[in-house]
């Protein structure tokens, strides 16, 4: 299956597109936070889930949302990508 590595790309272009950010996708750190950085509510962080289940078929269960799993691009490569393996 993906790598976290291999899902960063796509990744960022999901959440430009789907909050509508005004920054090109490839500028963005992978590392950085994302709600400090970009100013990513809550109610963004929902949209995201939404892309996710959308593009990956990846369901979040309640019980496994933390808000750390959405730290940054890379922390939800990482999350996506252990369930796409699961």
């Amino acid at each position: 299956m993906a790598t976290p590595d291999e899902l960063i790309p796509p990744l960022k272009q999901l959440i430009v597109d789907k909050l509508f950010l005004k920054v090109d996708p490839a500028e963005m750190d992978a590392d950085k936070p994302l709600m400090d950085t970009y100013g990513i509510d809550s109610v963004s962080l929902f949209e995201i889930v939404v892309g996710l289940e959308e593009e990956y078929g990846i369901v979040l269960a309640d019980d496994e949302f933390d808000i750390e799993l959405f730290r940054s691009v890379r922390s939800i490569a990482e999350f996506a990508a252990s369930k796409l393996d699961s």
